[in-house]
């Protein structure tokens, strides 16, 4: 059998099993150079390969910008934004389906995980949800697709890892994400206010709050906000990098939690802990999946795949449709950034051949992923969502229709409205 078809089958394998992601990837490196001892490549240079893809200094922003995240959950960010949305949409139909929507897309601006984002409302808002009206399956399919808009926000690990390994612009793809980011916002919050309206779930006030009454709650979410701001500004401006940046938002973070005096010893340490043990796994993937692209690299799969892909995708449109069925059938199966670090660096060289901005295709790219976080049999996201509510995974998924559609006619409309994704970046970039 071919070696790298070998590699290719030995990783599905281990990932049905429910091998860590991690070795599952390894396991199809090891095939392959056990199945291919005349190549002349040795243990080593896998090793070595794996190293330096742990090594690349844009891999730094990930752990801060991680870190920066864990810090503001402990610093009281929370519970400030939580009262901020809810005053903002006090008399919208949906009471605290609307809130989670909105602190979701705010939230996304400082921890950059949408696990962590889902998990945290999951546990404070669903039950109240619950309470209110909604059904738990809606409750949790409503927490989980508004933790989708968490990778398109500033500053979003999927985009620091795409950006470092197709040389694209980490900065215009943090700018990039935040318009379809406000259109998925958007879209969602009429979805449930129709749901809210046609089920009876009451609104938190049958009154729009005050000008007093927005002041007071956005007083103390002023600071938080900020976050993002000073993000992409230091980034834009030249004076940060986006490695550097991160550690801004550490830095940034500490002092909110001195100002707020919610920030305890033993919160801080258990922020390393969990710092430590989010970036070790990005990392053990990271490095696996750097193995097994150098691989394919090694075997000219990228060419081949380019060429194949010119001759049959007569044009980008054709190429843009392809794409995106292929990404979504791969996403289901194999983890994002895994599934990231190996394609990206195939497909993006392709979709520069036919002419499409590198941002527009990275952002397409990011969401692609986002959206197998959703969809079984792998979908993380999901399961840990329905974990934390105890919700079934066909009552998630019954629930979820609408939400699905919204997400694959947005997916269309970042392919072929390619100023969905490129008008900030121009605009702040110039282009």
């Amino acid at each position: 059998m071919n070696p790298i078809a070998l590699s290719a089958i030995a990783m599905l394998v281990l990932l049905f099993l429910n091998v860590p992601v991690f070795a599952a990837i390894l396991g199809g490196c090891i095939a392959y150079f056990l199945a291919n001892p005349a190549s002349g490549i040795t243990g080593v240079l896998a090793i070595q390969r794996v190293i330096s893809g742990m090594q690349s200094t844009a891999m730094l922003a990930i752990p801060f910008f991680v870190c920066a995240g864990a810090l503001m959950n402990y610093c009281g960010i929370t519970e400030r934004m939580m009262i901020f949305c809810k005053v903002l949409t006090q008399n919208i139909y949906g009471g605290l389906g609307q809130v989670n929507i909105v602190l979701s897309t705010l939230m996304g601006g400082m921890s950059g995980s949408s696990l962590a984002d889902a998990a945290m409302e999951a546990k404070l808002l669903v039950p109240d949800m619950r309470k209110a009206g909604y059904s738990n399956g809606y409750a949790t399919a409503i927490t989980a697709f508004s933790s989708m808009i968490t990778p398109m926000i500033p500053p979003g690990i999927a985009a620091i890892i795409y950006g470092s390994i197709t040389g694209t612009s980490i900065g215009k793809l943090f700018i990039a994400g935040i318009l379809p980011a406000i259109v998925l916002c958007a879209a969602m919050m009429v979805v449930v206010s129709k749901y809210s309206q046609k089920h009876g779930v009451p609104r938190l006030s049958t009154r729009p709050a005050t000008r007093g009454e927005l002041w007071a709650a956005f007083k103390p979410a002023i600071a938080p906000l900020c976050l993002p701001f000073i993000i992409i500004g230091t980034i834009r401006l030249g004076i940060c990098t986006p490695t550097e940046a991160g550690a801004v938002a550490i830095v940034y973070s500490l002092i909110l939690g001195i100002v707020y005096k919610e920030l305890k010893k033993e919160n801080f340490w258990q922020c390393l802990k969990e710092t430590a043990s989010t970036t070790a796994s990005i990392m053990l993937i990271v490095g696996a999946a750097t193995c097994f692209s150098w691989i394919l690299t090694w075997e000219n799969i990228p060419q081949t795949i380019t060429q194949w892909l010119i001759s049959v995708c007569g044009n980008k449109y054709v190429f843009l449709i392809a794409v995106n069925i292929f990404l979504l059938i791969v996403g289901m199966f194999i983890e994002a950034t895994a599934a990231q670090i190996v394609l990206a660096p195939m497909l993006a060289p392709v979709a520069t051949a036919f002419g499409i901005d590198p941002v527009q295709f990275g952002m397409m790219f990011i969401f692609n992923m986002a959206i197998g976080s959703l969809t079984p049999p792998m979908g993380n996201l999901m399961f840990v969502t329905c974990g934390v509510t105890k919700c079934p995974t066909e009552e998630f998924l019954k629930n979820s229709v609408p939400f699905y559609i919204l997400i694959f006619v947005l997916l269309l409309l970042m392919a072929y409205v390619p100023p969905l994704t490129t008008i900030l970046p121009n605009l702040i970039y110039g282009g």
